[in-house]
C-alpha cells in the first residue's frame, strides 16, 4: 500500500489529563493514545496528514480539548484539521462556544456532536438542534454526523432542513454488520447519498462487525455500497485509531480497503485516500 493517506478520523488521548467517561472499565482503550504511538501503529505507511475528531471527553473540558489538540499540531504539522465539539441542541446559545472555537484558529474545521447515544431517535431534529447546525454554515463549519443505523431516516431529514451546511457521515453510519443485516440501511444510505451536501468516511467498519472473526468478505458488501452510492468525490478514508483497535490494526484495516477498493481507477484511489479529505476539510499546510 504505497497511496499517500490523509486519515480523516484520529483520535488521541490522556485519560489523565481530560475526564473521558466512555473509557471506564475498557482495559485496551483506558490509557494514552499519543502522536508517538501512532507514528508506531502507522509505520511503513505514508500517512502525510490527519484530522483529529474530538474524542467525547466530559463536556466541561471540551473546549480545552481543542486548545490541547491545536497546541500540538504546531509540534506535529500533519496534524491538519481539528472537528471539535458543541452543544448545538442550545440552537443560538451554541455561538458562544463557537466564537471561542474559532479564536483557537484556522485548523478548526467542523464540529462533532455524536447523536448515536440519544435514546430519542428524532433528537437532531428538535428545533434548537437544528438551529444549532444551521449556525455551522455561517461559521464555516462542517458537521461530523456520528450515529448508528436505525437513525438514519431522522438524519436524512436533518440534512434536508440545512442545506447551506457541509455533513460528513462518520463510519458510514454504523451499519449492523455483525448480524450481517443490510436492509434498511441500504436503502437509507441511497436516499441520504442523493443529497448533494453529504460525504462519507469509509471509517469505523470493523467494529461494527464480529470483533475477533471478521473478514474481508464480511465487510465487502457494505463498504462497497457506501463508495457506489456515495461516488468516488465524496468518500474518505478514517482510521478510527485507536477505537478501531477494539477490531483490527491499522495496517490490517488499510489493507482490507485497499483490497475492496482494488477494481476503482487510479484517479478514485486518489480521491479516497487523500484528494476528497483535502478538498472536503479545506487542508492546507499552516504557516508555523
Amino acid at each position: 500500500m504505497d497511496h499517500e493517506i490523509i486519515d480523516t478520523h484520529l483520535h488521541l488521548w490522556d485519560p489523565a489529563r481530560f475526564r473521558i467517561p466512555w473509557l471506564d472499565g475498557n482495559d485496551l482503550l483506558n490509557r494514552p493514545y499519543d502522536v508517538q504511538t501512532f507514528r508506531e501503529h502507522t509505520a511503513g505507511l505514508n500517512v502525510s496528514a490527519m484530522v483529529y475528531v474530538q474524542v467525547e471527553v466530559a463536556p466541561a473540558y471540551a473546549l480545552l480539548e481543542a486548545q490541547h489538540i491545536a497546541a500540538l499540531a504546531a509540534r506535529e504539522p500533519r496534524l491538519q484539521g481539528i472537528v471539535a465539539w458543541a452543544p448545538l441542541e442550545d440552537g443560538e446559545c451554541a455561538r458562544s462556544i463557537l466564537d471561542a472555537l474559532l479564536a483557537i484558529g484556522p485548523l478548526i474545521k467542523g464540529v462533532r456532536r455524536i447523536l448515536q447515544g440519544e435514546p430519542d431517535p428524532a433528537y437532531c431534529l428538535r428545533p434548537s438542534f437544528v438551529r444549532g447546525v444551521e449556525l455551522l454554515a455561517e461559521y464555516g463549519l462542517s458537521f461530523d454526523i456520528c450515529i448508528y443505523h436505525y437513525q438514519l431516516p431522522a438524519i436524512i431529514e436533518l440534512v434536508r432542513q440545512c442545506p447551506a451546511v457541509t455533513f460528513i457521515l462518520d463510519h458510514i453510519a454504523k451499519p449492523d454488520i455483525r448480524n450481517g443485516a443490510l436492509e434498511p440501511w441500504r436503502e437509507h444510505m441511497a436516499t441520504l447519498a442523493r443529497l448533494p451536501n453529504v460525504t462519507c468516511k469509509i471509517s469505523g467498519v470493523a467494529t461494527e462487525a464480529d470483533h475477533a472473526h471478521w473478514t474481508v468478505d464480511d465487510l465487502a458488501p457494505y463498504v462497497r455500497h457506501a463508495l457506489e452510492v456515495f461516488g468516488e468525490d465524496r468518500v474518505m478514508f478514517g482510521g478510527d485509531w485507536p477505537v478501531a483497535l477494539l477490531a483490527t490494526s491499522y495496517r490490517r484495516w488499510v489493507e482490507t480497503l485497499a483490497t475492496l477498493t482494488s477494481d476503482l481507477s487510479p484517479e478514485a484511489q486518489r480521491k479516497l485516500w487523500s484528494d476528497n479529505a483535502r478538498r472536503i476539510y479545506r487542508l492546507t499546510a499552516v504557516a508555523r
